[in-house]
């Protein structure tokens, strides 16, 4: 497992329920407001990671590199562009 240095410690207190609250800064680390989702992942050893979940849809990025006046292209075209540029020829 890899080493990182710790930022800061937080002590949680668990209730009756089996439930934990997050204090404040550790949310805003995070970068999550109420509402928003987080992920959990059991690792060995009794460490747990806590991350955001990403937020929004994948069609959010379509059409990302479009820029003005350029035209789309069919798969073909990006196919034979990427072929060409392993080839070396661009």
């Amino acid at each position: 497992m890899p080493y990182f240095s710790v930022m800061a410690q937080n002590d949680l207190t668990i209730t009756t329920k089996g439930q934990v609250t997050l204090r404040k800064e550790v949310l805003r680390h995070l970068g999550v407001t109420n509402g928003k989702k987080v992920s959990v992942e059991m690792l060995p050893n009794g460490v747990v990671q806590l991350r955001a979940k990403p937020t929004g849809k994948i069609s959010d990025v379509f059409g990302m590199l479009k820029r003005p006046g350029q035209r789309a292209i069919s798969i073909e075209e990006m196919n034979q562009a990427i072929a060409e540029g392993w080839a070396g020829k661009r």
